[in-house]
């Protein structure tokens, strides 16, 4: 670009800089489409370099209050800023809340503001983040364990326009947050409460009086939760919801499953794993409901009261489900998977997690073969007759790039 500017001036005798207005050099870098084009337009001289930082709207940076300051100056369009510090170890010196008021202050434009594992900072530092950014829309404090209700609130009270908030580990956080939310955040569609345990069936009721556009909940670990609290959020996201996390949250039962069949026409993903009261009376409600046909990833491993009735029931209806976690499922045999091809059409299965069921075999991998060309990864650890040389053995043709995890083999996906 530098020497389309030298060329431009030996032409004409005119300096492009002189030429063109600031606007004009926005509308310039507006079209530049890769993020090198752009900083590669910021190298040709110190105003095109001024001109592309204050159009930033991008940062991921570790720095303290003197060059957050003089960030905030150089790209004061900022919409986006990350902080996040590593999960193995901080960065020093640690993100703190005088951090936060310099951000508050300095960046009026932003957001989304993450700060995961920034576990310097308080409450003092969200109330600060609240007074100065009214705007913020995204907000993820995974891991920041200093946090309580009182900073939550600041945020909720200040931040009405929240669409998304992370509070992943906090274990500080309580029922007067949720509370909070429910009051101001009308708008909230995504909340991640994974480990938050002082969360309670009262919290989520008060959540989703006033938050009722949530597509994506992670209550994962959150284990005073109970099918109170799930059937209130089923109720009230009926229409909205596609996303609902509940891993080893073992109070919840077949009472939440038969409502989120009855009431979540949109369900997309279900993760259940370890909740050990769900049996098949519930599942089979939900793969004959509504939500069958968007439902596309199912996780219910440890779920011990799991058989092949349900399961069976699980794929033959559910036709668009891609991912599904039957680990340690013990009662379930070779018999769920048969006649799942019976209408001739076939699954569109990528995912099967089969691990430590010590019923299936071979025969039953080979019956899902049969209807199923999609599959992309198949874990069948700890199943005690199903092994590479048994599948060999009896002319298994698995799907050209699917990877079957025989013993720990390779990378394990999640969901």
């Amino acid at each position: 670009m530098a020497e389309v500017q030298v060329e431009v001036e030996e032409e004409s005798g005119v300096c492009i800089n002189e030429a063109l207005t600031d606007d004009e050099l926005r509308a310039i870098l507006a079209k530049l489409q890769g993020d090198k084009d752009k900083e590669v337009f910021g190298l040709v001289c110190k105003r095109w370099l001024y001109l592309q930082s204050t159009e930033r709207k991008k940062l991921c940076a570790r720095a303290g209050p003197p060059m957050l300051r003089k960030m905030t100056a150089r790209f004061s369009r900022l919409v986006e800023l990350d902080l996040s510090q590593s999960v193995s170890r901080s960065f020093y010196p640690d993100v703190t809340d005088s951090d936060l008021k310099v951000i508050a202050d300095g960046f009026g434009c932003l957001r989304v503001l993450s700060l995961r594992h920034c576990k310097g900072i308080t409450d003092n530092g969200l109330v600060a983040i609240g007074c100065g950014l009214a705007h913020l829309q995204s907000l993820d404090v995974s891991y920041c364990r200093k946090l309580t209700e009182k900073g939550l609130s600041a945020i909720a009270e200040s931040c009405c326009d929240l669409r998304r908030l992370q509070l992943a580990g906090c274990r500080s956080v309580n029922d007067k947050a949720l509370e909070a939310l429910s009051k101001n955040c009308h708008n909230l569609e995504e909340l991640g409460l994974q480990g938050c345990t002082y969360i309670t069936d009262s919290g989520l009721t008060s959540l989703v009086k006033g938050c009722q556009q949530l597509k994506f909940l992670d209550a994962n670990k959150c284990n005073n939760i109970s099918d109170i609290g799930v059937c209130s959020v089923s109720m009230a996201c009926s229409s909205s919801l596609k996303t609902l996390k509940l891993l080893d949250c073992y109070k919840v039962g077949d009472e939440s499953v038969s409502s989120l069949a009855q009431f979540c026409k949109s369900l997309e993903t279900l993760i259940i794993g370890g909740c050990r009261e769900v049996s098949d009376e519930s599942i089979k409600s939900l793969a004959v409901a509504a939500c069958s046909y968007s439902l596309k990833n199912l996780r219910m491993d440890r779920c011990l009261n799991i058989s092949d009735l349900s399961l069976n029931c699980i794929l033959c209806n559910c036709r668009n489900l891609e991912a599904l976690d039957i680990g340690c499922c013990e009662e379930v045999t070779d018999a769920a998977f048969r006649g799942l091809n019976g209408d001739g059409s076939k699954l569109g299965l990528k995912i099967l997690k089969a691990n430590n069921c010590p019923k299936i075999t071979v025969m039953g991998i080979g019956m899902l073969l049969d209807s199923c060309n999609s599959l992309e990864y198949l874990d069948v650890r700890s199943c005690p007759h199903i092994t590479k040389a048994g599948c060999d053995e009896a002319g298994l043709q698995f799907p050209e790039f699917c990877k079957v995890n025989f013993r720990d083999s390779i990378w394990e996906p999640d969901f």
